[in-house]
């Protein structure tokens, strides 16, 4: 199997999904591709104050229209991938860069107005060390990291330029923390080649994503290895972690997304003992199944149902 690395450089940079985008690489079912990746909002230099209107330097050129939302690194196109396939992604090393921030209100969104700080706000600037397992910010606050991708997707099969901050049936701004090294997400396929990107580093990140931000931070290294799945096929996304399984629902309303990640669930618990009836499922989740939110931010909201490994266990089997 090969390996690929993707730099981020103006050929590999973009603020959109689309299926027009021409891949950055193209690759086989079960190569790996090593992205180093910006952080979300193109920086690239660390903050260096908690100032609202002290912006760091970002990656220059770009194409307002085009590079408008998080950047970017891809997109990587799979051989034989066809809409309807699904793709496996197997998450490797992930290795932050030695700087973070997480902002907090003095602007214009939702989770802001509720909580009265469209005006005020601040920052906390973080120093990580990726050997240490640590970050801390300028208050003194340590915490452990736990870095992945808020970003892994494709577009839709539809035209036009797709904006990066709702996630989608086929990933995108997931921002699920699960999804650290040694977890596997799973998506559908909707456009020939898949056309994969990731972006939008965090180095810990609560469930909920509460302030609008985690630690956001550029990625050294972000291992990927990919995997087509030509026989399967999914309507949501789905994730392997050494927890459990987890299904994901995407919806501006949390209730909605709520059903529809234990819709997906429901689904599962099928495909793992076949003649479950849909009613005998829902009780084993009533008993074996966690819901948790996974973001409340991203005007597409998430909700991720969680199905711990040992949970299910059957007399003689």
């Amino acid at each position: 199997m090969a390996t690929y690395d993707i730099e981020p450089e103006r050929a590999t940079l973009h603020g959109h999904f689309s299926r027009d985008l021409p891949p950055a690489v193209t690759i086989d079912s079960g190569d790996t591709v090593v992205f180093r990746t910006l952080d979300a909002n193109w920086a690239i230099e660390p903050r260096r104050s908690a100032h609202h209107a002290d912006w760091p330097a970002t990656f220059q050129p770009r194409d307002p229209r085009m590079d408008d939302g998080h950047a970017l690194c891809g997109p990587v196109a799979i051989r034989g991938a066809e809409p309807g396939m699904v793709l496996e992604i197997e998450i490797g090393a992930i290795v932050p860069a030695d700087w973070g921030w997480t902002g907090a209100g003095g602007w214009s969104h939702e989770v802001n107005r509720r909580l009265g700080l469209l005006k005020d706000g601040g920052f906390l600037l973080w120093k990580i060390d990726a050997a240490a397992g640590t970050a801390i910010d300028q208050l003194g606050h340590l915490v452990r990291l736990r870095p992945f991708m808020g970003v892994m997707g494709m577009p839709a099969d539809v035209p036009g330029i797709q904006p990066t901050p709702p996630p989608r049936a086929t990933g995108g701004n997931l921002d699920c923390k699960e999804l650290v090294t040694g977890s596997r997400l799973f998506l559908p396929v909707a456009v020939p080649g898949g056309l994969f990107s990731t972006g939008d580093g965090h180095a810990r990140q609560g469930d909920g994503e509460s302030s609008v931000m985690a630690i956001e931070c550029p990625m050294e290294r972000v291992e990927l290895t990919f995997h087509l799945h030509p026989e399967r096929s999914l309507r949501t996304p789905r994730a392997w972690t050494t927890e459990g399984w987890i299904t994901l629902g995407l919806h501006a309303d949390l209730n909605e997304a709520t059903y529809l990640a234990l819709e997906a669930m429901l689904d599962l618990l099928q495909e793992q003992e076949p003649g479950l009836t849909r009613g005998e499922g829902l009780a084993l989740a009533s008993v074996l199944v966690d819901l948790r939110v996974t973001q409340i931010v991203n005007g597409v909201k998430g909700v991720h149902a969680v199905l711990p490994h040992d949970a299910l266990r059957k007399v003689g089997a």
